[in-house]
């Protein structure tokens, strides 16, 4: 267990620390892109320069985000060999899809876009910032298929003669590649990119207001970058709805445990804070339908009727039905070359329980509830420093859209204080996605104490400590590149000292 835990903490801190760079690509591409749209239509060298100094921030930001991603996909292979074993077939597809089109196709449009200004036509060399952020996205919807298939595995066939999942079909390909948990994880994951991307154009804009530079140049990044990041915000509350009715409906423990929500039910209430209750609202948001189940986790661990009326059978069961499952495996790899009837008496038994096999691996029901309290804070933090951050936006683009926002220093200081919470709220939705499904690296098939590889607690604790001094060097170089890149200002004539 103690290798189980190192191996958790070691990709939980590269899995966090690849997050602080992914957003901020994101949200960049797209307030560079339009920037520099505005520039082609207008002709104005104003909003060429204005593009260039963000561009530049997104490409040191985009560097490091590389190292660190690239990182975090060997440890699939270092730390949970038995995970990528298992599932390889089915999460690897789409992890090198990503490495092949979509990273390629990234790199290429980057160059010109960053290398290219006066060496290709206006027209191209727009369409080539596009691209590049195209490209991020592209990318993001690959990697986060394969997080969806471990939220929600689809298009799935086990093969008990290797003992991996397989896509035994092209139409199996598309069933995971359109899983709506990918779905729905992309517009929420990309879209708070553009949040993260608004709160930091807008909060490094009024640092050069406080200091009275470049007011031109601030008061047009805070109109482009707030209202691309007020766009994102509306966006990640539609998609931040699908994404509960889809916990709702296949991860239920996550809900119950984002809610803190024990005793479930009909006209489910939603916890503000502990005491302070919406009386029928998680049902609505859950199910969209006041009466509609929402189970607890006491529910859940002694088996309930869901919306459909099926019933869901308690932990207790699942783990005697995953026990058999597991049992008639070994037993059919024993006689599979020996007694063919026996062999398929066995099959038949794995193939009726086998969408329990998973729970075969737990100790005792209890350990199919994540650290409640840690997913139902996170869940809070999230949704209040996302709504804080929005109504930040929509001050500051007012006020600047009034041109007042110069003389209201409180408003100046809150939005560059707002940089490191909007960091703070995106790492709070992923502590709620991945913790919130614990105990299961796949939801359903696999725990996380089957996944690891075996590797000593010694290797794990030693690399652990070296990533976290690389990637703490990393973040510092990073942060002190890009403070001296914002100190020294767009360095542009038209719009210095306005």
């Amino acid at each position: 267990m103690d290798a189980v835990f190192w191996s958790r903490l070691q990709f939980a801190v590269t899995a966090g620390y690849h997050w602080l760079f992914v957003p901020l690509t994101l949200g960049l591409a797209m307030i560079m892109a339009v920037m520099e749209t505005i520039y082609v239509v207008k002709k104005d060298e104003f909003w060429k320069r204005t593009a260039q100094f963000w561009m530049k921030l997104f490409a040191i930001n985009f560097a490091v985000g590389i190292a660190t991603g690239i990182i975090l996909e060997f440890e699939f292979g270092t730390n949970w060999s038995n995970y990528s074993w298992f599932v390889g077939d089915i999460f690897g597809a789409p992890l090198a899809i990503e490495g092949i089109l979509a990273f390629f196709m990234e790199a290429t449009f980057f160059a010109v876009m960053f290398f290219g200004w006066e060496k290709v036509s206006k027209r191209f060399h727009l369409i080539s910032t596009w691209l590049t952020g195209i490209g991020a996205s592209i990318s993001a919807y690959w990697i986060l298929v394969a997080n969806a298939w471990m939220q929600h595995p689809v298009g799935t066939t086990f093969n008990p003669d290797t003992v991996r999942n397989e896509m035994a079909s092209v139409d199996a390909f598309f069933e995971v590649i359109t899983n709506p948990v990918a779905v729905s994880k992309f517009f929420h994951s990309v879209t708070s990119g553009w949040v993260t991307g608004g709160v930091f154009v807008v909060g490094i804009s009024c640092w050069y207001l406080l200091r009275k530079r470049e007011q031109k140049f601030a008061l047009a990044s805070i109109l482009v970058g707030g209202l691309v990041g007020l766009l994102g915000t509306g966006a990640v509350m539609l998609s931040g709805d699908s994404s509960g009715i889809h916990a709702a409906k296949y991860q239920p423990m996550k809900l119950a445990a984002a809610e803190g929500l024990e005793n479930g039910g009909p006209k489910a209430a939603f916890s503000i804070v502990p005491g302070i209750e919406i009386p029928g609202m998680l049902s609505i948001l859950a199910t969209h339908d006041i009466d509609g189940v929402v189970p607890g986790i006491n529910d859940i661990i002694e088996g309930y009727t869901d919306n459909e009326g099926n019933e869901i059978p308690s932990v207790a069961q699942k783990m005697e039905m995953g026990k058999t499952a597991l049992a008639a495996l070994a037993q059919y790899r024993e006689t599979k070359d020996t007694d063919s009837q026996a062999a398929a008496q066995a099959l038949a038994v794995l193939e009726e329980n086998m969408q329990y096999m998973g729970y075969g691996y737990l100790e005792k029901p209890e350990d199919v509830v994540p650290p409640v309290g840690l997913v139902y804070w996170a869940f809070r933090a999230m949704v209040g420093l996302g709504s804080f951050l929005a109504l930040v936006m929509l001050l500051a683009v007012w006020f600047a859209y009034k041109e007042k926002l110069p003389k209201m220093e409180w408003l100046l200081w809150t939005a560059l204080l707002s940089i490191p919470l909007v960091y703070l709220c995106g790492q709070a939705g992923w502590i709620v996605a991945e913790v919130g499904r614990q105990p299961w690296t796949i939801q359903g098939l696999l725990p996380v104490g089957v996944a690891i590889s075996d590797v000593s607690v010694a290797a794990v604790k030693t690399t652990f400590f070296v990533f976290v001094a690389v990637f703490a060097l990393f973040l510092a170089i990073e942060i002190r590149i890009m403070v001296g890149a914002i100190k020294k200002g767009p360095e542009i004539d038209e719009i210095k000292n306005v």
